[in-house]
């Protein structure tokens, strides 16, 4: 089997192209030692086998993030047999500086020349064969979200896994320079301790001041990083700038020589359709308005397609399948303790849960249908201008983003942030992000007191969350973490038709997700708390008296000043820690019991007022994240004091905001 890498710039199509050559033949998992996401799929072609791996997307292959440093030691230590090197066809000298760092790495690259229909529309006139002569290697052309060019792509995988890689390109730096890395490329030759890298490419990047290699190197040999730093400060005298901005500078050199006569474009900017939209979209009173009421349509439109249409089947479905299974129980004389667990713990703990997940798939098709168009982009760069004015950093918005599929990859996103202080801050208020796992608790209880106003009250909840989280950022950067937030590059990708693949398998890889915790986590949850319901022996299952009930009462008074008070609404809360789509589970459980198999909505509509449900929707889209989120903080912070202070100061921030709503609501007159 060969193992194929993709690498490319952010919004260059190459999750597409992954997509296409890989299928439903893929999974997720993170890389060994980080938490950064590492995706892998099959491709059978031609009686071969080729493991695809997707390197996250990057700029460069610096050591300025967790991403760069990821893709590069792929590439470097485990050696993949091809490198696909992804690159948009409208801007291929920007993209052309991460190929030629792979080319000087020494791998065995295909470039796959996407968006060629883009670059048509801009009129940009690119002779392929001149530019895989001047670069050396083989180039695909090829419009990925139509398909085209894709089995073209595979076939000259099959062939180029098969031979060897290309002598690494070679770029001159000037003669003092290339002295310079001649020079410490054999010292670190004869150095024992330094082989995980190729020692020319070693050498440049101490002349780079790379972080990563001076670490790795001054631990091997200190003696190098010594002779590096030496001619780092002669060269600096010498040239009147530091050699990384020499090195850049002389890559950029290469670049434009090799595209300058293999690419041609008009002498005025062409206005292609992308651009005349986002007059529009992204305008600078326009574009928050916008941005505001496509996604509160998103949100009426889930409800209408996933609420009305889908949802009451799959409940009747559940309700019927659950009657019958109970019937069946009692009918071979199960014991009575197996027929409770059965129907109050698994259908009406995890049922109630999957109910809703008609309504978070077409949600994610909804999300994934704006990810792919390329609007998702959009709405980051319209936040930008609010969050600079609160002094946060840009990219925290595509982390926050990131958190509405689930808070542990927005917490992980937030690796590309290069300053501690915006990483931090961006950490810290992700968990106010309402993830998927929320999503059920809200749809309960709406169904239970605003059946007619679904859309509307889902979007008060995922407003309020990014609100909270930005006025909490704010507090932060001018408490905790002071100092100046660094610049937010980032570029706008074309409008694309997005593919129905595409959107199908980003829908699926959110609700998959959902119902392996459904049928795990959410599982073992239930069976725990369910067993304390009824213990001890002799008490009413599902009463006050039970284990459970003694613990739901003994914290019931704190939620007391929020209006929900209860053991029932206190032990779901309890066990939303552990997992939040177990709210509704333990919710569903406990008042399945107590109203002898009535619905959890009903239940729910005896237990609750329409403000003290608010109130606790509050509380769960602020309160402390779920297990999963603090182990990621932990792991993402190195410490357990901030871990420590996520747990409590979300759960404050929660409760207070629960406090304030019902408390605030009385004062205005609901009841």
């Amino acid at each position: 089997m060969f193992t194929v890498a993709l690498a490319g710039n952010p919004n260059c199509g190459k999750t597409t192209i992954f997509n296409a050559l890989t299928g439903a033949n893929q999974h997720v998992g993170n890389w060994p030692g980080v938490t950064v996401e590492k995706k892998e799929g099959m491709l059978r072609f031609g009686g071969n086998q080729y493991n695809i791996v997707d390197l996250p997307g990057t700029y460069s292959l610096g050591a300025y993030s967790e991403d760069e440093i990821v893709a590069r030691d792929f590439i470097l230590k485990d050696k993949p047999d091809l490198v696909v090197s992804v690159v948009d066809a409208t801007n291929i000298e920007r993209n052309l500086y991460l190929t030629v760092q792979l080319l000087e790495m020494g791998a065995n690259v295909v470039m796959a020349l996407n968006m060629m229909d883009e670059a048509q529309e801009r009129e940009i006139k690119i002779d392929v064969d001149s530019l895989q002569r001047q670069l050396g290697v083989p180039i695909v052309p090829m419009i990925a979200s139509r398909q085209k060019g894709i089995d073209d792509l595979k076939l000259k995988i099959s062939e180029a896994v098969k031979k060897n890689a290309a002598e690494p390109v070679k770029i001159t730096y000037g003669r003092k320079i290339d002295e310079a890395v001649a020079s410490l490329a054999q010292i670190i030759k004869q150095s024992a301790g330094i082989n995980d890298y190729p020692a020319d490419w070693v050498a440049l990047k101490l002349l780079e001041n790379d972080e990563y290699i001076l670490d790795y190197v001054s631990k091997q040999a200190p003696h190098i990083s010594d002779k590096a730093a030496a001619y780092i400060n002669d060269l600096t005298k010498s040239l009147g700038v530091e050699p990384e901005m020499a090195i850049v500078d002389k890559r950029y050199e290469f670049i434009k020589d090799v595209v300058s006569g293999s690419i041609i474009k008009p002498k005025q900017q062409i206005k292609t359709t992308s651009d005349k939209i986002d007059k529009v979209l992204t305008h600078k009173w326009f574009g928050l308005p916008i941005f505001a009421l496509i996604i509160f349509s998103i949100y009426q439109l889930t409800f209408i397609i996933g609420g009305d249409v889908l949802g009451g089947s799959v409940a009747f479905l559940l309700e019927t399948l659950g009657e019958n299974t109970a019937a069946w129980l009692e009918g071979i004389n199960a014991p009575d303790m197996l027929v409770s667990f059965v129907a109050d713990g698994i259908f009406g703990g995890i049922g109630a849960v999957l109910e809703f997940v008609p309504l978070i798939m077409v949600l994610y098709i909804f999300l994934g249908i704006l990810e792919d168009s390329g609007y998702m982009a959009r709405a980051a760069y319209v936040m930008d201008r609010i969050m600079r004015a609160l002094g946060l950093h840009g990219k925290t918005f595509i982390s926050m983003l990131i958190g509405v599929g689930c808070n542990v990859p927005g917490i992980m996103s937030t690796r590309t942030l290069d300053s501690r202080k915006d990483r931090m801050i961006a950490i810290l208020i992700n968990p106010f992000i309402s993830c998927g796992a929320r999503l059920p608790i809200y749809l309960v209880f709406i169904a239970a007191f605003f059946p007619n106003h679904g859309g509307t009250v889902l979007f008060i909840l995922y407003a309020t969350g990014f609100i909270v989280a930005i006025l909490m950022g704010k507090l932060f950067s001018k408490t905790l973490f002071k100092g100046e937030t660094s610049y937010f590059i980032m570029e706008l990708p074309p409008y694309r038709m997005p593919t129905v693949k595409g959107v199908l398998i980003h829908m699926w890889d959110k609700v998959g997700g959902f119902l392996k915790r459904a049928g795990t986590v959410i599982f073992a949850v239930v069976t725990m708390l369910w067993v304390l319901s009824i213990l001890p022996y002799g008490v009413e299952p599902y009463s006050q008296a039970s284990i459970l009930g003694r613990i739901g009462s003994f914290i019931s008074p704190i939620f007391k000043p929020a209006g929900f008070g209860t053991w029932q609404a206190s032990v779901g809360l309890f066990a939303g820690i552990v997992a939040k789509e177990a709210v509704v589970a333990t919710l569903g459980m406990v008042y399945a019991g107590v109203e002898e198999g009535a619905e959890l909505v009903a239940s729910i509509q005896r237990a609750f007022t329409p403000l003290s449900a608010f109130s606790f929707m509050i509380m769960t889209l602020l309160y402390t994240p779920c297990a999963a989120v603090i182990g990621t903080v932990r792991r993402e912070t190195n410490s357990w004091k901030w871990t420590l202070f996520t747990v409590v100061y979300t759960f404050l921030v929660g409760w207070l905001g629960a406090v304030l709503v019902f408390q605030i609501g009385i004062l205005l007159g609901f009841s």
